[in-house]
This record gives structure tokens, C-alpha cells and sequence, in this order.
């Protein structure tokens, strides 16, 4: 072996080895690939969970979505009618209301609602305001005159019946002064003058206010005396128990279904139980002689008691 040879065999192979550090370093181009390949798989995996949830949303109808959407609404409309009710509740416990368990919680005479005719405005009440804020109490008068004067409350439909009862052959008219109070025992007694056949009638100077008209619904003569004060509002809750929204409207339905049934078995036009409900329960609407008579309230306005 000659040196020339052995030269031209280590020149030989530098030639042939010089290619090789031209490629790239082994292992280099398959570690670019798994990390495009990791990147692609991700970007398929993301691209599976959108097609995914839009699947689940496509299987959702419109009815469902209509429903989902009304159902969060009225969860909506809820939280702002309790929050209404809650404003609503705290300010009726500021206004004054008559408490049929506590007669002197109601003014004697509230402010008048009238339509600015002369007439509507009230006569004077001569009563004593204390008298009328006592519960009410019945005495036999001359005459065949039973006085029914102070405010109604729970049990004097009871106490009422006992004088009538013990009494009732002598007696002819009930005579009311009353700023009313419970509805339940002035239907009772209007029920039972009705029953007796008796009169009922209001004297110049009295009050006849708030469930009183009930009362004076039952006479089967009803009077209603120049100077008198008559007048009506809406029913409420006079009790300390508290009722929810829902039973507080039925209450109310049911007691106002009462009423119109029984002024209309006195024989009374549905009028007068509007003007009611047209008032709130801490005001009066007072009533003028020519309402009374179209109402069928009074038979007889300007006679005097009998």
C-alpha cells in the first residue's frame, strides 16, 4: 500500500464524510413532528368538544328553550313582587287602620273623600269621640228605641242577640252611632234585624262609618237624618295574625263575596259596595243624601227617627 494511495483513501474519505455533517443531527426532525402532532391532536380535541356542545344545544327544541326562558322570568318577576309585598307590608304597618280588638286605633272621623259638590261634604258628628271609640253597647230607649252606639267589635253580635232576645218584643228601630269595626258580627246583626222585621235609622249628629252600613243595610225601614255622617271604605285584615299574600287576597275575596251577597239580599244596589272598594281602608268616602237614595241605602233620608 503505497502513501500516495492511503492519501487519496483519507482524502477519499473526508469527501465522503463531509455529506454527513451536512444532514441534520439524528433524531431532530421526528422531535418537530410528535410536537406538531401533540399540537394537532389538541387542536382536534377542542374542535370534538365545541361539535360536542353544539350537538347538545341543537337537541334542545324550541319549546324547551321557550320554557327555561319563561321560567327565569317569573323567577325574576317573583323576587320583585316579594320585594313589593315586603315595601308594601312595612308601610301599611305606618298607616292607620281601625283594629276591631282595639277600637281606639281607628280616628272617629278620617279624612273625607268627596267629589266637591256641596252635599258630599259630611254633617258635624256631636257624638263624643271617646264614646264611639268604647265598644259598643245597647240600651234600650223610649219609644221602642234600642241605641247601638261605639265601635263594632268581635262579640257584639253575640251581646246583640242577647238583648234582642230579652228584649226584642219592646223594641221597634235599632238607632246606630257606630265608626264600625268587625264585618263578620255587623253582618250578623243586620242578618237578625232583618229577621225581626225591626227599623234602623241614623240621627243628626251620629256616625255611621266603615262595616256601621252594614248594619244599617238590615232595617227593613232605613233612615238616614239631615246631619247625619254616613260613610264607607274598603275591608282589611284588623287582626294581629299575619297572612301571607295569597291567603290574605283569598280572605278578601271571600269577605267581599259575602257582603255583595248580603247587600243584596237587603235589597241594596251593587253602587255602594264599589264606592267601598274604591276607598282606601284608612279614609271614608262620605256618602250624600241623593247617594243614599240611589243606592237603595236609605227608604226613607229625610224623615227623622220614628
Amino acid at each position: 500500500m503505497s502513501l500516495t494511495g492511503d492519501a487519496g483513501g483519507l482524502q477519499g474519505a473526508t469527501q465522503t464524510a463531509e455529506p454527513d455533517k451536512a444532514r441534520p443531527f439524528p433524531g431532530r426532525r421526528p422531535v418537530q413532528g410528535q410536537g406538531l402532532q401533540r399540537e394537532g391532536l389538541q387542536g382536534e380535541g377542542v374542535a370534538r368538544d365545541y361539535k360536542s356542545a353544539m350537538e347538545r344545544l341543537a337537541r334542545l327544541d324550541d319549546g324547551q328553550m321557550m320554557r327555561a326562558f319563561f321560567y327565569g322570568l317569573l323567577a325574576t318577576a317573583l323576587v320583585f313582587v316579594l320585594m313589593d309585598w315586603r315595601t308594601i307590608s312595612q308601610e301599611a304597618a305606618l298607616v292607620p287602620a281601625y283594629d276591631p280588638a282595639n277600637p281606639a286605633s281607628e280616628p272617629v272621623l278620617p279624612p273625607a273623600l268627596t267629589t266637591g259638590e256641596p252635599e258630599d261634604a259630611p254633617g258635624e258628628v256631636t257624638t263624643d269621640a271617646e264614646t264611639l271609640k268604647q265598644a259598643i253597647r245597647f240600651e234600650l230607649q223610649p219609644g221602642g228605641v234600642m241605641l247601638a252606639k261605639g265601635a263594632i267589635d268581635p262579640g257584639s253580635a253575640t251581646r246583640f242577640a242577647a238583648e234582642i232576645e230579652a228584649r226584642g218584643e219592646y223594641v221597634k228601630v235599632v238607632q246606630l252611632d257606630s265608626p264600625g269595626g268587625s264585618v263578620s258580627d255587623a253582618l250578623a246583626m243586620s242578618k237578625l234585624i232583618r229577621e225581626r222585621q225591626l227599623n234602623t235609622v241614623v240621627e243628626k249628629g251620629a256616625l255611621c262609618a266603615s262595616s256601621c252600613p252594614i248594619l244599617l243595610s238590615g232595617g227593613v225601614e232605613r233612615t238616614v237624618a239631615e246631619g247625619a255622617v254616613v260613610g264607607v271604605h274598603q275591608i282589611f285584615n284588623g287582626t294581629r295574625e299575619k297572612l301571607s299574600p295569597e291567603m290574605a287576597m283569598s280572605e278578601a275575596q271571600r269577605t267581599t263575596a259575602t257582603i255583595t251577597r248580603h247587600l243584596d239580599a237587603m235589597g241594596i244596589k251593587p253602587g255602594l259596595w264599589q264606592r267601598a272598594m274604591d276607598t282606601p281602608p284608612d279614609r271614608l268616602a262620605y256618602l250624600s243624601v241623593k247617594e243614599m237614595r240611589a243606592f237603595g241605602l236609605t227608604t226613607a233620608a229625610e224623615k227623622g227617627a220614628p
